[in-house]
């Protein structure tokens, strides 16, 4: 997993009127806690925030408190919700002997023998829900559906990776190739051909 480098100060102020007057600073609230200690309040600048939340990626913070650097992982966002702005952030710091549980993206590998057949791949699940302790998490999740035929699909209690606990539903459908004209007309096709050759046997006999 990435390294994201953050840089904030621990702040006193609290409350809906120091939030309001640090957004306008381009500041936002946060909060770090985890790893057994107190909940400690931070300010970061938003353009450094929008780096690390607007992004696919997935990353490791290590967080710069001025003396002090702490490892931590965006654990809550909160935004507003008509403008999409970014109004608060939770970090949870990590340690290495302590699983933490975080949504890692998927992608699919290989080309498929149900896609050469006419039928559409589809990804129902862009993320994954992992727990591991954190040197363990990939940056993404790969699956490879080479052999997956029309009409069938890949769900998460198929799926393994080493040094990592899956949490999603094993019954939820990851991903699948779907039946399409296409794929309908190319069956129908070979059973027609079927019967007339069938047909053309029992003729000639």
């Amino acid at each position: 997993m990435k390294t994201f480098q953050l840089t904030a100060q621990v702040r006193e102020g609290k409350g809906k009127k120091e939030a309001k007057t640090l957004r306008k600073q381009g500041l936002l609230p946060a909060v770090i806690y985890g790893d057994g200690k107190e909940a400690t309040m931070l300010t970061i600048k938003e353009k450094d925030l929008r780096n690390l939340v607007f992004t696919p990626d997935i990353y490791v913070i290590e967080l710069n408190m001025g003396a002090e650097t702490r490892t931590c992982i965006l654990q809550d966002i909160q935004f507003h919700p008509v403008t999409d702005h970014i109004l608060h952030v939770d970090l949870l710091e990590v340690s290495k002997e302590k699983p933490i549980t975080m949504e890692v993206p998927v992608v699919l590998d290989g080309h498929s023998v149900g896609v050469r057949a006419g039928g559409n791949l589809t990804l129902d699940m862009r993320k994954l829900r992992v727990k591991a302790l954190y040197e363990n998490i990939p940056e993404r999740l790969h699956i490879n559906v080479t052999k997956l035929q029309i009409g069938k699909t890949i769900q998460v209690g198929e799926l393994s990776f080493d040094n990592l606990e899956l949490l999603n539903a094993k019954n939820a459908v990851v991903c699948a190739v779907r039946v399409t004209r296409t794929s309908r007309s190319a069956a129908s096709s070979v059973t027609e051909e079927e019967e007339e050759t069938e047909e053309s046997g029992e003729a000639a006999e």
